[in-house]
């Protein structure tokens, strides 16, 4: 980059992330974003409604019906905690993560739209500043 960027970084973000959504079809990823970005969250352990709640910042209303939304498609499941029955978990389906493979392959082809003016080093630089950044967020 040439120029030092006028604006912040959180202005930057809500331009990055406005093309993202732009250029994510439902026919480009094989499902909603909102879909995509759920499975993701679920994908490698069984998470806890209240904790997806909180890490897709949805108000808990919301996540019910995305959620009801997903198991209808069959990509997850809901079953009772085991350790506490008043609580739901919510797990990936092997459905699920063929439909996220799927997705996974129409979000690399945005990505390469979005951030083709990055190398592979900076797009990793770029992955692991805003996981970094998430995280203190989480804490």
């Amino acid at each position: 980059m040439d120029a030092e960027p006028t604006q912040g970084p959180m202005v930057l973000l809500t331009r990055l992330s406005r093309q993202v959504y732009r250029l994510t079809t439902e026919a480009r990823l094989g499902m909603r974003m909102k879909h995509f970005v759920l499975l993701n969250h679920v994908r490698d352990h069984p998470v806890t409604q209240k904790a997806l709640t909180d890490a897709l910042c949805m108000d808990a209303n919301n996540l019910v019906l995305l959620l009801n939304e997903v198991e209808g498609l069959g990509y997850v499941e809901r079953r009772r905690d085991p350790a506490d029955r008043r609580r739901h978990v919510v797990e990936i389906t092997a459905a699920g993560r063929r439909a996220l493979r799927r997705g996974e392959r129409g979000m690399e082809s945005v990505e390469d739209d979005v951030l083709g003016a990055l190398d592979a080093e900076q797009r990793s630089e770029l992955t692991l500043l805003l996981a970094r950044a998430l995280a203190d967020d989480a804490a």
